[in-house]
């Protein structure tokens, strides 16, 4: 049986943008105050933000600005059991009701 991913890059780096954002506002956060707290450009968190797209280096500057830096890295860690969770066919998705 062949695998399916249902989710793409683009998909991926909106998830990252906007769970940052909702980060950045939870904490009452300006880009300007959260560019002076990461280290990474007010431009280029606006941008990030309205289009998912930045530098690895700079997404991590930004995540361990707002969120724990560990629960990124934990992604690395038993890349199996990490797997396992998402479903790999339509048939899985329809039967789990992802």
């Amino acid at each position: 049986m062949s695998h399916f991913l249902l989710l793409d890059d683009s998909d991926v780096q909106q998830a990252f943008a906007a769970h940052l954002r909702r980060l950045r506002e939870q904490e009452k956060l300006s880009r300007d105050a959260l560019a002076a707290r990461s280290g990474v450009p007010a431009p280029t968190i606006k941008k990030f933000e309205l289009t998912g797209q930045i530098s690895f280096r700079q997404l991590l500057l930004l995540w361990q600005s707002l969120d724990d830096l560990s629960r990124l890295f934990a992604l690395t860690q038993n890349t199996a059991n990490n797997q396992s969770s998402m479903p790999t066919s339509i048939e899985e998705v329809l039967k789990n009701g992802f």
